[in-house]
């Protein structure tokens, strides 16, 4: 049997009239750029997340560039995150002149651990970008106060999360901007690139809809250096035929990730789900002592898995100059060493969840049969 870690096909068949028909819309109109479609998918995610404004961009790391060029972060600034993410979390804050300052992890969530922030707060410190990583919010109600308290603005990458909520609030609505991505292989995924960035500041809003424009709010005059940063009507219009389910896909996706949880216990460390609705299983992420050793013996039984981050951010060469070393940060480390993603998506079959299930087990035994002569020894 053949499992892959995800399926967009699965995804695309039900659709696939609507999704033609709305491209097809696009197509005649022949307005691809700040169009209806962007202008209406922008409307329908400021009322899905209970933010005032969303604003369109060319991609997840675009919404982050954004969010920080927002805020005037620049050379000798501090933005505090996480080690264990995606590139462009730190990505961003480097291309920025500013210096990504690192937070270890809490090994239960994975997200950035709120009670070591204080530590690294300075007077340069112009921000905190905490992570939802795999679609498990992080502690944002701790994080938001700790920020309010020390007046320092909170941006979320939000990039995996889309959906999630804490406390009746959705994930990227807790600090002054969150960022989504609309990557093909998020929750809600586009047929390109594509991103968002949320507020309910209006003066961040007009100014992040200036800057995606490089800095024109009136065609060819520029009041500030901004980047090209626009969502196309086509991805757009795509967005809108799949936000309707958006909420029904993460639903079935902790279906799936409660059958995992059950069926894996005492076998894997299985993933914190959190409070009800904190976790959208972008992501149904396990840790293994031999991580690696059980991906091969998934892979050869013809499951598909995927090591979402194998080196962490401190460790990487580029940010050699941050003068990080092994052993800074244990918990990234330890994560980047055991975590393993499992097929998780909405279209996942009983059959092939049961399949996956089974040999993880299977391989735990095999694995705590060979120990066993030596424990006895």
């Amino acid at each position: 049997m053949r499992v892959p870690q995800l399926d967009l096909q699965a995804q695309y068949a039900p659709l696939r009239e609507e999704i033609e028909q709305a491209v097809l819309r696009v197509l005649s109109s022949q307005r691809f750029i700040l169009g209806e479609q962007a202008e209406a998918l922008e409307r329908e995610v400021a009322l899905y997340t209970g933010a005032r404004h969303a604003v369109a961009c060319a991609s997840g790391s675009d919404a982050l560039l954004l969010a920080l060029m927002a805020l005037d972060v620049g050379p000798g600034d501090e933005v505090i995150t996480s080690p264990f993410t995606f590139f462009s979390t730190a990505g961003s804050i480097h291309r920025l002149g500013a210096k990504p300052v690192f937070v270890d992890i809490e090994p239960e969530t994975f997200n950035i651990n709120p009670k070591r922030i204080a530590a690294r707060i300075n007077s340069r410190t112009r921000a905190i970008l905490p992570v939802h990583l795999y679609g498990r919010v992080a502690h944002m109600e701790e994080i938001a106060a700790m920020a309010g308290n020390c007046q320092i603005p909170l941006i979320e990458d939000a990039a995996q999360a889309l959906g999630a909520s804490q406390g009746g609030r959705k994930a990227g609505t807790f600090g002054a901007m969150g960022c989504y991505s609309f990557y093909p292989t998020k929750n809600l995924g586009a047929a390109g690139s594509g991103g968002m960035v949320v507020t309910s500041d209006d003066r961040l809003a007009g100014r992040l809809r200036r800057l995606r424009a490089h800095g024109s709010e009136r065609r060819y005059h520029h009041n500030e250096v901004g980047i090209n940063s626009i969502l196309d009507e086509i991805q757009a219009a795509v967005l809108r035929v799949k936000l309707k389910r958006l909420d029904s896909w993460n639903a079935a996706r902790r279906e799936h990730a409660a059958f995992y949880d059950r069926a894996l216990r005492g076998a894997v460390r299985t993933p914190q789900p959190g409070a009800e609705g904190s976790h959208i299983y972008h992501r149904y992420t396990i840790r293994a002592a031999d991580r690696d050793a059980l991906r091969r013996w998934l892979g050869e039984r013809g499951v598909e898995t995927a090591v979402y981050y194998p080196v962490p951010l401190h460790l990487q060469k580029c940010f050699a100059y941050l003068g990080h070393s092994a052993g800074d940060f244990p918990q990234a480390e330890a994560a980047a060493r055991e975590v393993l993603s499992l097929p998780m998506y909405p279209e996942l079959t009983p059959q092939g969840r049961e399949y996956v299930a089974s040999l993880v087990q299977e391989w735990a035994a095999e694995r705590a049969k060979a120990a066993a002569p030596a424990a006895t020894r």
